[in-house]
């Protein structure tokens, strides 16, 4: 109160004194408050480059993969099949044996039957599907002898791109001395190489983490979002104009349009039961399949996109409409030849970040089902699959070392696609608008 108060009679360099103290303090908070502004702005950077940073520290491994090269001697008998073997015979030959004699050959000081064991864990177990699908490509092969390159294990893998620590005691490494220096030997020979994961965008989900991919998850949440922006689009937009342009004020409409804000919060597990109670345990949908993820992202998504478009259908200033009713113009035209061209980049936006947060949504997924362990990639929406944040969860939970760095690539393609969705909202936002 003593600083607002007029200043004490005695002059008038007394009343200029006290409003340069005043001015001086004023000065001081804005200061300060533009100070504190850009400490929790340089806070907020601070930690959010910290999380993107331990994610692509944590995840960019995955995005490549170790090789070994083996001379193969692909011997019908030891295959199991004939000189001209048919597209059936080579299907069902012997891979595993195939792959077993490869590595042997390798090392052929290696004859103790305990030592071969820890030989072949050198070599992930998908090797003999690689040799399988090189024969029947080219069966031609058959009776030759080729430098094959095949996928290292996920130990390999992870100690030649420096994940697994050398210098820790034997018993604390997936992988012991002797194991690390055949591994060692085949490097420096050059028969270890390193090079792009194609196969990770590519593959579907697997028990082994070095052939492990998102293909499936990325299938999987692809159908489920189509399903979801068919219904939602369409159902969102149309309920939107009828709320704000057609439908009378009443109590009816006013029950409804609080419904809808309140089921804008409610939490999307709730959506989850909902799902599993009507469209599984009702209608007897396929569990874990795409149409069922979708109709149940739908539900979640439809009261953001109907409040999104309905604030952009508000938006539109008032002589819109009142200039095209001064022409003639019907009811229906205004709303379709005026309003809703001035709204749609609004609409669009609203309706990219409602499908961003369904493709980020985990917890009514997991109660329909699409948790399961699915090893194909989809072909449709009926078909099982899983989703890229269901897989993420899926391999945060898995014990094996090798799948914490596919963890983090897999958030790390999702915050690419959200990104990407987000940008796309903003590009149509600005390209549509339209200033009045």
């Amino acid at each position: 109160m003593t600083d607002l108060a007029e200043p004490a009679l005695g002059g008038a360099w007394q009343d200029a004194d006290w409003t340069k103290r005043r001015l001086r303090r004023r000065y001081r908070a804005e200061r300060r408050f533009k100070a504190y502004g850009i400490i929790a702005v340089a806070l907020a950077l601070g930690f959010l480059a910290l999380l993107i940073g331990s994610v692509i520290a944590e995840g960019y491994p995955a995005f490549v993969r170790t090789s070994v090269a083996l001379e193969v001697d692909f011997d019908p008998e030891v295959l199991g099949v004939g000189e001209a073997p048919s597209a059936d015979e080579l299907q069902k030959a012997n891979y595993g044996k195939l792959l077993r004699e490869s590595v042997f050959a390798a090392f052929r000081e290696v004859t103790a039957r305990k030592e071969r064991r820890k030989l072949l864990k050198l070599v992930s177990t998908a090797a003999r599907f690689e040799l399988r699908e090189l024969l029947v490509d080219d069966p031609s092969i058959i009776g030759t002898t080729r430098r094959v390159w095949l996928t290292a294990s996920s130990d390999v893998d992870m100690l030649i791109k420096g994940s697994a620590p050398r210098d820790v005691p034997e018993d604390e490494r997936r992988l012991d001395d002797q194991q690390i220096g055949w591994i060692d030997a085949f490097d420096a020979a050059g028969f270890v190489e390193t090079g792009f994961n194609g196969e990770f965008f590519v593959n579907a989900d697997s028990r082994e983490p070095e052939i492990a991919g998102i293909g499936g998850a990325i299938a999987g949440s692809f159908y489920m979002l189509l399903v979801t922006l068919v219904l939602t689009f369409p159902i969102g937009v149309t309920a939107a104009i009828y709320l704000e342009e057609f439908a009378p004020k009443n109590r009816i409409t006013d029950m409804i349009e609080v419904n809808i804000n309140n089921l804008a919060a409610v939490p999307s597990i709730v959506f989850g039961l909902l799902g599993l109670a009507v469209f599984i345990n009702l209608f007897h949908l396929p569990r874990s399949a795409p149409i069922v993820g979708g109709l149940t992202l739908t539900l979640m998504t439809l009261p953001t996109i109907i409040i999104a478009a309905r604030s952009a259908l508000k938006a539109v200033p008032p002589s819109i409409r009142e200039g095209a009713y001064g022409v003639g113009a019907s009811p229906i035209q205004v709303v379709f030849h005026h309003v809703l061209p001035l709204a749609t980049p609004g609409i669009l936006t609203g309706t990219i970040i409602g499908m961003a947060r369904a493709l980020g949504e985990t917890a009514p997924l997991l109660m329909i089902g699409m948790v399961a362990f699915i090893v194909d990639i989809p072909g449709g929406p009926f078909d099982p699959a899983t989703a890229l944040p269901v897989q993420i969860f899926l391999w945060a939970d898995s014990p094996e070392r090798g799948f914490v760095e596919k963890v983090s690539a897999a958030i790390l393609v999702l915050l690419a696609f959200l990104i990407l969705m987000n940008a796309v909202a903003i590009y149509l936002r600005r390209k549509f608008e339209i200033r009045w």
